[in-house]
């Protein structure tokens, strides 16, 4: 199902650039939007369709103001987001170098008032648990969408319906299997940030995402690999990464304390089960091929 963009009439603002990349799913659209400035309205009295629109700002910040001037802007920054219908149409003012995922959805996902603080939209934090899920499906289904079935195409849209539901409203479904995918995306995701703290666990994580660690570990079941040994695989990369670097590398008792391996002998353990060699092996190999002359 085709949804063009509408017109707009950018008024005196001169040339513009804005730069979208789009998956489609049905009635459904993740659009990945780029703008360098961009200020304007719709050059209709209504948009082509009536659709909500989710703006999840990841960069810069977005204005939105009622034309008729009834009711009072919105400005919406990096690390928020904003649900709304698309009309009645709304000025936009996109602040230079903005970036946002944008999701064009049907009507029926908010129904025909989404009440909250500004009528018509509800405005957020994009850092909740629920939001974090969001976006991590959207990431997902934007790599993934040319390779999926029809019906993954639909199972991909109707779980990305669902997380917004649960965005807004704050109430994720953990038990609804669908969505398992999403939340172990939004665990790793939230892991990756966070492999330097101590307190870096998988009953830690749940915490943060708002679930049981029950509903967690039947998550990362989808994708076969247990939480704690993400969290390990994902620290030993890091210490690996360090310990090939030429300069300023650690020692491994050093690397050990930093990636909080228990102790160096523990460490060197889970380094050479995963790459098949201890890390003294490892860097003493890496060494030895730089100092090797170029072949003439």
């Amino acid at each position: 199902m085709a949804l063009p963009l509408p017109a707009f009439d950018v008024g005196d603002t001169g040339d513009f650039r804005i730069n979208v990349q789009a998956a489609n799913l049905h009635d459904a659209v993740i659009a990945d939007v780029y703008s360098e400035r961009f200020l304007g309205r719709p050059a209709t009295a209504r948009e082509c369709d009536d659709r909500v629109l989710v703006h999840l700002m990841r960069h810069g910040s977005w204005r939105f103001a009622a034309l008729d001037g009834r009711s009072e802007s919105v400005t919406v920054p990096a690390g928020s987001f904003i649900a709304r219908h698309n009309n009645p149409p709304s000025l936009f003012d996109v602040a230079p170098g903005a970036r946002a995922t944008v999701l064009i959805l049907p009507t029926a996902v908010l129904g025909r008032t989404t009440g909250g603080r500004h009528g018509r939209q509800i405005v957020g934090s994009a850092r909740s648990s629920e939001m974090r899920m969001l976006m991590a499906h959207a990431s997902m289904v934007r790599e993934t969408v040319h390779g999926l079935t029809g019906a993954g195409v639909r199972g991909a849209r109707d779980a990305l319906l669902e997380l917004v539901r649960a965005a807004v409203r704050h109430e994720f479904d953990d038990t609804e299997p669908q969505l398992a995918p999403a939340l172990a995306r939004a665990a790793m995701d939230l892991a990756d940030e966070h492999l330097t703290d101590p307190d870096l666990s998988p009953r830690w994580l749940a915490r943060q995402l708002n679930v049981s660690i029950r509903t967690l570990h039947r998550a990362f079941a989808t994708v076969e690999e247990p939480v704690a040994a993400y969290i390990r695989r994902r620290r030993l990369e890091r210490a690996r990464h360090e310990l090939l670097t030429p300069w300023g590398r650690p020692t491994i008792a050093e690397a050990a304390a930093r990636w909080h391996f228990s102790d160096s002998s523990h460490f060197i353990r889970a380094f050479k089960k995963q790459y098949g060699e201890t890390p003294a092996r490892m860097t003493a190999a890496f060494d030895a091929h730089r100092r090797r002359p170029p072949a003439v």
